[in-house]
């Protein structure tokens, strides 16, 4: 999760405020209650993926499609909503700095964790 200053500020300086709206809740109970390799997939999100979002959309897909179904489509999410804050942030980066950012500009990937089989 982000990391607050004593002024209730966070350290992320990413488009997202703009982008998305923030469910409250109790980001870490909800944490808990994600399947492992749902709370995997936070761990590796680019950003602080807001588990209370997660856990909200984990519950409302799971109702409709069943757990397994459900948890496929999520992982889904998290990428195209991965992929469209990372493009959110370079956009505003390149507005205001007239340059590419550095991670694409050099074709960098966000770091994932090794997979393990069985």
């Amino acid at each position: 999760m982000t990391a607050a200053t004593d002024t209730g500020r966070t350290n992320d300086v990413t488009e997202r405020e703009r982008i998305w709206q923030r469910f409250a809740g109790d980001d870490w109970t909800c944490f808990d209650a994600l399947p492992p390799e749902l709370r995997q997939r936070l761990r590796e999100h680019a950003y602080d993926a807001w588990a209370v979002n997660a856990w909200t959309a984990w519950r409302a897909e799971r109702r409709r499609l069943g757990s397994v179904r459900a948890q496929r489509r999520l992982l889904r999410w998290l990428d195209e909503c991965e992929r469209l804050e990372r493009a959110a942030f370079a956009e505003s980066y390149r507005r205001r700095y007239q340059a590419a950012l550095p991670h694409d500009a050099a074709q960098a990937t966000v770091l994932r964790y090794e997979q393990r089989l069985g």
